[in-house]
């Protein structure tokens, strides 16, 4: 029997931190990727026992909407639904500052994310032809694709919020 228990927590990533790149470079292929979007983001840190294992950062898109630009979890930790509890935080979170929207961007190769946002309450919303091959030097192979394109995912968070309502 294991007595160590698990200490888990999301919290509010500070900026005064160093950004933990080795966990965003999970979702985004290059530090120059990253470095566009994460500096205007807000950033929470999913940690287990003082340790940083996953990570999400939301953009504000307008008035009414956040954009989930990066979200990752150590691939030790993967398995475990660190993922769904980041993103249940997102919507939670996004939600009870009174945002209609959450987006949500992914390759369209990620099948196992598809899922889970599918899963989680997103609908596809838009597809960005070219995103990849137009925005990384580089060809991106995920899955035994080449990716091209990025899907974008949005949840209506107003059904969201008359549930929270439902449940206080």
């Amino acid at each position: 029997m294991n007595l160590t228990q698990k200490k888990d927590r999301i919290k509010l990533f500070k900026a005064d931190q160093e950004l933990p790149y080795h966990l965003l470079l999970l979702a985004d292929e290059t530090i120059e990727a990253i470095d566009k979007y994460i500096h205007d983001s807000e950033i929470y840190i999913y940690e287990r026992d003082q340790k940083t294992i996953g990570i999400y950062a939301c953009q504000l898109l307008d008035g009414e909407s956040l954009e989930i630009k990066n979200i990752a979890v150590s691939e030790e930790y993967q398995g475990e639904g660190i993922g769904q509890k980041l993103l249940s935080h997102a919507i939670s979170n996004a939600t009870k500052r009174g945002f209609k929207n959450l987006m949500i961007g992914t390759s369209n190769a990620a099948f196992q994310q598809l899922y889970i946002y599918q899963k989680m309450g997103f609908r596809f919303h838009k597809v960005l032809k070219d995103f990849f091959t137009d925005n990384y030097k580089k060809e991106i192979v995920e899955n035994g694709l080449v990716l091209n394109d990025m899907l974008l995912l949005k949840k209506d968070l107003q059904v969201e919020e008359v549930e929270v309502l439902q449940q206080s």
